[in-house]
């Protein structure tokens, strides 16, 4: 692929997963406000925003076997849990902004976990096998992450254990 044309796609990609991403927490938003249609329009415009950004990730050839995908998501951990979030949170200590101390630190420890998570389902599906079926749990205000049963409450920000998000 031509560099323009590749670079295209890239930034299109970075857009369109942002839009997804930001029309998701929009939807959430107008249906605590209130307006379950509005989020419902926000819910359908995030897809198709979705949908866009996996064409342009399957035309730069980003998409790829399972294991290959497994080993990206766990560079990308490694990445955000050794060199990003450290960084990102001793900035925010040092510029005195709370909210963002706070919230790369809970990202820190949640990647950590993903971390794991990934490197654990890459052994399995390098030994050609499917991890074992399990629930997931997700904290909705620290993105904590555990497989199993959730616990009474979140061992990183205190949410009570009822709050987590079961996949």
């Amino acid at each position: 692929m031509r560099s323009m044309t590749k670079n295209n796609l890239e930034e299109a990609f970075s857009g369109e997963s942002k839009a997804a991403m930001k029309y998701s927490i929009y939807s959430e938003v107008a249906d605590k406000n209130g307006y379950p249609n509005v989020s419902k329009l926000f819910k359908a415009i995030s897809f198709a925003e979705t949908v866009h950004a996996t064409n342009h990730y399957r035309n730069l050839g980003m998409i790829k076997s399972t294991a290959e995908n497994l080993e990206d998501a766990v560079e990308g951990e490694h990445y955000e849990v050794n060199e990003m979030y450290p960084v990102f949170n001793e900035v925010a200590k040092f510029q005195n902004e709370r909210g963002a101390e706070v919230s790369t630190k809970y990202a820190l420890e949640a990647e950590k976990i993903h971390e794991d998570l990934y490197r654990k389902a890459l052994d399995s599906v390098t030994a050609k096998k499917d991890i074992e079926q399990s629930d997931i749990f997700i904290c909705p205000v620290c993105g904590y992450t555990v497989m199993g049963k959730a616990p009474e409450k979140c061992p990183v920000c205190g949410t009570s254990g009822p709050k987590f998000k079961k996949f």
